[in-house]
């Protein structure tokens, strides 16, 4: 038998991170391992100061719009590696929607 695990978009529960900020995980496991979307409004802001990976690395996919991390712009089509220890400010100026992935775990 498969252990695949799957999940359609449209039953994804919806979750506001912030304003302007929201986020629908798309598999968690019991190691913390994580897969999301993640859609940013125009002008939405991380809130709180920088976003520090410390227990795993982050992978993030730009699928659309333009997605920032405080620093520079990075454009649909891109793939950004966040090593472990990393930070940013995730936001954007346009709208966005990010495809995020933490391959060693995230706390639950």
């Amino acid at each position: 038998m498969s252990k695949m695990q799957w999940t359609e978009l449209k039953d994804a529960p919806v979750n506001e991170l912030f304003e302007g900020i929201r986020m629908q995980t798309l598999m968690e496991d019991e190691t913390g391992i994580k897969a999301m979307l993640v859609e940013f409004d125009p002008g939405a802001c991380w809130q709180g100061g920088d976003d520090v990976h410390e227990s795993s690395s982050e992978e993030v996919y730009i699928a659309s719009g333009v997605f920032s991390d405080g620093e520079r712009d990075y454009p649909a089509g891109t793939y950004i590696h966040m090593p472990k220890g990393s930070a940013h400010v995730p936001q954007s100026k346009t709208g966005c929607t990010v495809f995020v992935f933490y391959p060693e775990g995230r706390p639950l």
